[in-house]
């Protein structure tokens, strides 16, 4: 399946970045993507760098963009991964991936579950976890078990999406580091980044596809430097080997073959789902055992 990872920056306003990201679209269908995964909340900037009430008004058009989003999948007939701001009700608002198919239709949505709250990533100001659980989505290029950056971290996650018979996991993603961090703390980050969603693959028997963004993002408030997202968008197979790999500031397009079918091959040497001790995971369930 030739699957399409859109890699860039945010340009100078929601408009142009839009438009950006649409002509990155028909670039990777004209290419014969099949699948394109889009990076964590494309539309715009990361507001999410700082808390501020004004930005509730980036999701007042939820419904007019999954009509455009729609319409952009159904020109290119692509399956579409997307990730919006989705105002569910006054107050109450979600980080949402929805997933178009070919013609248009919403094949699903995940609302994202794992909310971070760290200095530059005030999610938790703004994101309600997500209700939906962890549920692939059915289209017409396979199973999708679609999940959301902070949700990269955990192998629950993962694992459940498996059990229900994803066919691969998708990482829509806006992650990077602060410039005042040292060289080397940086690539630790992004290593251990890499490095666990290559395990979820390992563990689960599944490729696995993470997109992020690129460029530094100020803050508008003026508290922090800003954020210098660190790109990388990869896909690794179900051994976890690296299949592709993008840079760490370059906007790419990037056409890859996902072998949906290897998976089965993998999970027949390295059957870690028949071996799992069932009755033994009780404490899972816990926040902590003392």
């Amino acid at each position: 399946m030739k699957t399409a990872l859109i890699q860039h920056a945010i340009q100078g306003s929601a408009k142009e970045t839009i438009a950006k990201t649409v002509s990155l679209i028909k670039e990777a269908a004209t290419k014969g993507a099949q699948l394109v995964v889009l990076q964590e909340l494309h539309q715009d900037r990361y507001f999410c760098i700082n808390e501020d009430v004004a930005c509730f008004d980036l999701a007042n058009n939820w419904e007019r963009d999954i009509a455009f989003w729609s319409g952009i999948a159904k020109e290119n007939t692509v399956v579409l991964v997307t990730s919006l701001f989705e105002k569910r009700s006054a107050g109450l608002y979600h980080n949402t991936a929805v997933v178009f198919e070919k013609d248009g239709s919403v094949a699903g949505k995940y609302r994202k579950m794992h909310i971070p709250d760290d200095p530059g990533f005030y999610e938790k100001f703004y994101f309600t976890p997500g209700d939906m659980g962890y549920n692939p989505i059915q289209t017409s290029v396979g199973k999708l078990g679609v999940l959301v950056c902070w949700d990269q971290w955990y192998p629950e996650a993962a694992r459940l999406m498996a059990l229900k018979g994803a066919e691969m996991l998708i990482y829509p993603t806006a992650i990077g580091w602060f410039d005042e961090d040292t060289e080397d703390e940086q690539r630790r980050q992004c290593d251990a980044w890499e490095t666990i969603q290559r395990g979820h693959a390992i563990a689960n028997g599944l490729p696995v596809i993470s997109v992020n963004r690129i460029g530094k993002e100020e803050d508008n408030h003026n508290v922090l430097d800003g954020i210098r997202f660190w790109g990388n968008s990869f896909v690794a197979g179900p051994q976890g080997e690296i299949i592709v790999r993008a840079s760490h500031d370059q906007e790419e397009v990037i056409i890859v073959d996902v072998d949906l079918q290897r998976g089965e091959h993998v999970r027949r040497i390295w059957p870690f789902l028949r071996d799992r001790r069932i009755e033994t995971y009780g404490d899972l369930t816990k926040r902590f055992i003392d």
